[in-house]
């Protein structure tokens, strides 16, 4: 069984329920590591509608805050969830101002190979 991400009618991600779970749960932990909402709305009927605004402004500061961070683990807890997340904002047309002003970071670098490497692993 598989769970539709979405912006309006386009599919961003089909990823299977396992997977769809730990995403929404670990959206959920760091959305009170940056004090933002998700963006991510209820999963009814095996479909989550994103508001890309929202999300985008929530992948947006974790990515600064991954950034700006020292702690090994931390980034280590975050990466894989913030790459798979600019997946999806670009996916969706949304924007991400602070990364995209931070392109000499060596941690938004890594975030952004990362999520290439994602982009090609995740269905639509």
């Amino acid at each position: 069984m598989s769970q539709y991400f979405e912006v309006g009618e386009r599919v961003l991600w089909n990823p299977s329920a396992g997977v769809s779970q730990v995403f929404v749960r670990a959206a959920d932990s760091l959305s009170q590591l940056v004090d933002l909402p998700s963006g991510l709305g209820p999963m009814v009927a095996d479909e989550c509608e994103l508001d890309i605004e929202a999300f985008s402004r929530f992948i947006d500061r974790l990515a600064c805050r991954y950034a700006r961070s020292t702690h090994v683990i931390l980034r280590s807890l975050m990466e894989g969830f913030v790459a798979t997340g600019m997946v999806l904002v670009e996916r969706g047309g949304g924007e991400l101002p602070a990364v995209r002003s931070s392109s000499d970071d060596p941690g938004i670098a890594a975030l952004r190979e990362l999520s290439r490497h994602h982009d090609r692993a995740m269905p639509r």
